[in-house]
């Protein structure tokens, strides 16, 4: 386990703001925030569908890269009617970790609030990019390690 990140309480009411102002019937109820490197914050709604649609954290991740932030440092979800701080559903703990491998999630409820490593949320994850062909400059060591890994799997 890592040492604690500091939770920042700024970044959770800049999400409790938009899920209070801009949350709509059922279609956007989960509001989602994340802090760039550089100190931004950008804000986003759930797009919700009956065919499925994305949460509030990926609208985040697409937004951000709208504006050119491709640093997020700190994410956090939280639910319309005062419902708070929300954890991310198992496809945005896994595209968080494959975008933003660094990136801290804030999760939990009141004094139990903190901020913890995405990969702590994905244990014994699959990485997407750790299975990409590379240009080729990938010393032997690596793919010894690699195929040992991964012998027990399937080829994707």
């Amino acid at each position: 386990m890592t040492t604690p990140h500091s939770v920042d309480h700024d970044l959770i009411q800049a999400a409790i703001q938009v899920a209070a102002t801009r949350s709509r019937g059922d279609n956007h109820t989960v509001a989602a925030a994340a802090r760039d490197r550089d100190g931004r914050i950008i804000t986003a709604m759930n797009a919700y569908h009956f065919t499925g649609g994305p949460c509030a954290e990926l609208v985040v991740i697409g937004a951000a890269a709208a504006q050119g932030a491709y640093d997020l440092v700190t994410m956090v979800a939280v639910g319309d009617h005062g419902r708070g701080v929300i954890p991310p559903c198992g496809r945005c703990r896994q595209m968080m970790l494959d975008y933003f491998p660094d990136l801290h999630v804030i999760v939990g409820a009141g004094e139990r609030l903190r901020a913890v490593p995405v990969a702590e949320l994905l244990p014994e994850s699959y990485r997407w990019a750790d299975h990409q062909e590379d240009d080729g400059q990938e010393d032997d060591q690596h793919e010894h390690d690699d195929q040992q890994e991964h012998d027990d799997r399937p080829t994707p």
